[in-house]
């Protein structure tokens, strides 16, 4: 357990150092640190469409009202004129503008446009190759990028080291790492190019990304064999996945030989990592000394720092702790997302604090933060070991009376935790659920909970046959509306009054046979069945039937 001299410790450092610097972040690998980058800005295109920018081609300027591409549509509509022009811009001109449909993130109309270029007879480059390539692995249609890297040899385009890259990249993404070893061995090997920092890179990240540590730092150790000197991506990648999987003193000593050795400054990356492994293992003081340093660097802890450690302070018991480092987030202009606040919440659980728990939960949703299935699993969590149990299922309820389709992923692990957790759910929840299924049209997922009611000897009620039989009406499913009818008169239920109605509407429609109408005449009672009736025949009167 954290003692209260250390927590406070961290809370001193925190409240006294309210005006550190924010530090520059390192960012993951990005289509630009991958050498695909061809304009200084992510949409603008001053050289496509200056007024003189085609004349060596024979270019006539484009309209000035082109001066950006600041929209998909915009895009479309300036490759239409582009490619109207006589002679055609140049495939420098079109390539600057693929960049910039990629830059929007608009792979696939990015790739349909590198096609046109194609179909029109726009020289292919390595760098047009290129975009498409990457924007291929963006979409994780990896092969299809390799398609296009025979496309390159057939064309006499030659492949360059950020081709191999983005390749690479998308491998890795896929989670293909043997392949990805696969071929970047194969380059080596055969010379097809020199993997450069950024290469190496992205090879440590999908080496650490499955365990592979010792792996990783063999390479790291290549690089410096190879003359490529590793950067502190590379070193910020293996400490990471060093201080992920416990093995912290791994961790110090690459720091070290990074700091010391190679003379590369450590950032709030680097620093972030380090305390996540120190407080994973309970070393607070350690903790303590590191964001001390942190200090002396002036490096501010970012949004990740202060999150890990208000997880940290939840899951030893120090809440007050926990509170605190939030509220100098705060200030700090850091705002805590559903991921911190999840920390907190669980930490109130664990101390049995649920009206506080509660309390946060529904400020946060006031000021529109939406919680997820971790939120709801640390409260049923609480509500269970508090033993309120009713106080869990009432919960569960109210996430399936609020939710819509994008809730089902919540409602459906919490249901499997009631499970897990021992707790029975009775007819009312399981009719709940399939209430919930059949409101955003899950018609089969509410077919089969409702056939599992009778297995795990909860057998269906009167409400929960209406619940279905109104959902099968609700989504126009019509197939098994007679199968239900002929159990519900088997075992003596009747239809309520909206089901009921529904089904006169389906019969009318012509979408009922209207034979069902003496089954349906056993399954309500008299006066609502002559209702029912007697408003067809005054219909079919004035229809002339």
């Amino acid at each position: 357990m954290m003692t209260r001299s250390s927590s406070s410790r961290l809370h001193s450092f925190f409240k006294l150092k309210c005006n550190l610097i924010t530090n520059s972040v390192t960012t993951p690998l990005s289509s630009s640190r991958l050498g695909l980058d061809f304009s200084p800005h992510s949409t603008s295109l001053p050289s496509l469409l200056h007024p003189t920018s085609f004349s060596n081609n024979g270019d006539l300027p484009l309209l000035s009202r082109y001066q950006t591409v600041t929209s998909l549509d915009h895009a479309f509509n300036l490759f239409d004129e582009m490619i109207l022009r006589t002679p055609l811009p140049s495939v420098v001109k079109f390539t600057q503008l693929l960049n910039a449909v990629a830059k929007m993130k608009h792979f696939s109309s990015c790739l349909h446009l590198f096609k046109q270029m194609c179909v029109i007879g726009v020289p292919v480059s390595e760098y047009s190759v290129n975009i498409a390539i990457r924007c291929c692995c963006q979409m994780s249609r990896t092969n299809d990028g390799f398609a296009l890297l025979g496309c390159c040899f057939r064309r006499a385009v030659v492949p360059d080291v950020c081709t191999f890259n983005t390749l690479l990249d998308g491998l890795i993404r896929e989670d293909r790492i043997v392949q990805a070893e696969r071929l970047f061995k194969k380059l080596i090997k055969h010379k097809l190019c020199e993997p450069d920092v950024v290469m190496y890179s992205t090879m440590i990240k999908g080496l650490c990304k499955f365990g592979n540590n010792d792996i990783a730092i063999g390479l790291l150790r290549l690089m410096d064999e190879r003359g490529c000197k590793p950067d502190i991506y590379a070193y910020n990648t293996i400490i990471d996945s060093l201080c992920k999987d416990k093995l912290i003193e791994d961790a110090f000593k690459l720091f070290n030989e990074m700091v010391f050795a190679k003379g590369i400054q450590p950032n709030v990356i680097t620093y972030t990592s380090l305390i996540y492994g120190l407080c994973n293992l309970c070393r607070w003081d350690e903790a303590s000394k590191l964001l001390k340093n942190m200090e002396d660097l002036r490096i501010s802890p970012n949004f990740q720092t202060f999150s890990i450690l208000v997880d940290a302070f939840c899951k030893e018991g120090s809440v007050d702790e926990a509170e605190a480092v939030i509220d100098i987030m705060v200030e700090r202009g850091e705002v805590p997302n559903i991921v911190t606040y999840n920390s907190l919440i669980n930490g109130y659980c664990l101390q049995g604090e649920m009206s506080k728990a509660k309390t946060l939960l529904d400020s946060l949703m006031s000021r529109g933060l939406i919680p997820d299935v971790i939120t709801y699993n640390s409260l049923l969590n609480g509500y269970c070991k508090s033993l309120k149990i009713e106080e869990a299922i009432h919960m569960f309820h109210d996430v399936i009376r609020k939710g819509k389709r994008g809730k089902l992923d919540i409602v459906r692990a919490l249901f499997h935790e009631l499970h897990v957790k021992g707790l029975q759910p009775d007819v009312r929840t399981y009719t709940a659920m399939i209430r919930g299924f059949c409101r955003v049209g899950l018609l089969r997922e509410a077919k089969n909970l409702f056939l599992k009611m009778g297995e795990r000897g909860c057998p269906p009620d009167n409400v929960s046959y209406c619940v279905l039989l109104h959902g099968y009406l609700k989504n126009q499913h019509f197939d098994d509306v007679e199968i239900l009818l002929q159990q519900m008169d088997r075992r003596s239920y009747s239809l309520d009054a909206s089901t009921l109605s529904l089904i006169k509407d389906r019969i009318t429609a012509g979408s009922l046979d209207r034979g069902l109408l003496k089954l349906i005449g056993m399954l309500v009672p008299k006066e609502l069945m002559d209702s029912f009736t007697g408003r067809e025949k005054k219909l079919n009167g004035e229809c002339g039937l």
